[in-house]
């Protein structure tokens, strides 16, 4: 039988990692492929992590744990939410997870019913949609655009909540455009959520290292604190360790929503694995300069592409302030390809593999990965010209 659940109809595969596999197997064809399409530092996992996990095994640690962690590295984690994003909660009040996207999975579906719906910036992270999708609630785009920084407006907030909304979900600095709202950005939303009580938000903030404007990383708990109580903040260790294999995300919330997502995951994955647990111990209580070095060399190969990019006739990009994505506007090669998926593939024919506007609820564009070396992505943006002008 080839039957599957109605669930499963709602939602469509993602994007971003089918353009990752297309590029794979074009390469294990023979193809010459440069793939800007996957959110991954290249980057080694820092010495003292990998230490930790042959340690981990060196010691037997291979059995089951906490189905929401180990105390350890609860304990780590919250450390890091105090240190890193000046959010001060109890260990009850934070959860493992088998990376972020678990975390937000479980978040969603044991809050959503049918009919609820849920705002989200667009252009947005490929999954929020479709896990909301999968719940059976209401997706509900705020459009951004590059001029307004790909921020939402206080004004489009308030016109987007309904008697339905439960959640808000919020990326910064965020993936597919890099943008990042202040804290004045983030206290001027929290006076309209006040007003709507039942308003959960999701606060994912796993990209939180990488931002490269002055002022330091914001976040919404810390601004509206009288909001804490029904804002879920997303974090881990993917981006920010190069640990991306490793799949550990770490979330701090209320009691009662941490102890739901904890409730699912106890009949999902179960406990995320105890090696990977050990290593994100060592990310989180050690030493942490190296993400200053890190940091400068995404700043210069962000400069080089933008750079690059405008450059090229036809194609546009603002200046992200985070993360490590840009997201190019097309609109004047649209005459010539149709839509965005066609110049996907039509980049792909030259050796370049990014992802179209449209998988993040975007159009007439694609976004670009500068999480490559510096002379990967020289020669990508030298394709992309030659791919543009041909």
């Amino acid at each position: 039988m080839t039957k599957t659940s109605i669930a499963l109809g709602r939602i469509q595969p993602s994007q971003t990692t089918a353009m990752t596999d297309r590029a794979i197997a074009l390469r294990a064809a023979g193809r010459d492929i440069i793939s800007l399409s996957v959110g991954e530092p290249d980057f080694a996992t820092p010495p003292h992590v990998v230490a930790a996990a042959k340690a981990a095994l060196d010691a037997g640690d291979t059995k089951y744990t906490a189905v929401g962690g180990t105390a350890r590295l609860k304990a780590a984690a919250a450390l890091h939410f105090s240190r890193d994003l000046g959010i001060v909660v109890p260990t009850s009040q934070v959860t493992v997870s088998a990376g972020g996207k678990q975390a937000i999975f479980h978040a969603l579906l044991a809050t959503l019913d049918p009919g609820d719906e849920v705002l989200i910036p667009s252009p947005w992270w490929v999954s929020y949609p479709e896990i909301v999708r999968f719940a059976g609630a209401t997706v509900v785009p705020i459009e951004t655009t590059a001029s307004g920084g790909f921020r939402i407006a206080a004004e489009q907030l308030a016109a987007g909540i309904t008697p339905n909304t439960r959640w808000l979900l919020l990326n910064s600095p965020g993936n597919p455009t890099g943008a990042t709202y202040s804290a004045e950005d983030l206290r001027v939303l929290g006076e309209v959520l006040r007003l709507h009580p039942r308003v959960l938000v999701m606060s994912d903030d796993i990209y939180a290292p990488l931002r490269y404007s002055p002022g330091g990383h914001a976040t919404l708990a810390v601004e509206c604190p009288d909001l804490a109580d029904r804002v879920l903040t997303i974090s881990g260790v993917s981006k920010s360790h190069a640990m991306t294999g490793f799949r550990i995300g770490v979330a701090a919330g209320p009691a009662w929503l941490i102890a739901a997502m904890e409730t699912l995951q106890s009949h999902s994955s179960g406990n995320p694995a105890s090696i990977s647990q050990a290593a994100a111990v060592a990310a989180f209580e050690g030493p942490q300069d190296f993400l200053l070095d890190w940091r400068e060399r995404f700043r210069a190969r962000r400069d080089m592409v933008v750079s690059a990019i405008n450059a090229i006739p036809g194609l546009s990009t603002p200046v992200p302030d985070g993360a490590f994505y840009c997201m190019v506007d097309a609109v004047p090669l649209m005459d010539r390809f149709g839509d965005d998926a066609a110049l996907a593939l039509h980049l792909l024919d030259y050796g370049v593999a990014i992802v179209p506007a449209s998988a993040f609820g975007g159009r007439d564009g694609f976004r670009i990965s500068f999480a490559a070396d510096e002379a990967k992505l020289e020669e990508a943006v030298r394709r992309i010209a030659a791919a543009v002008a041909a």
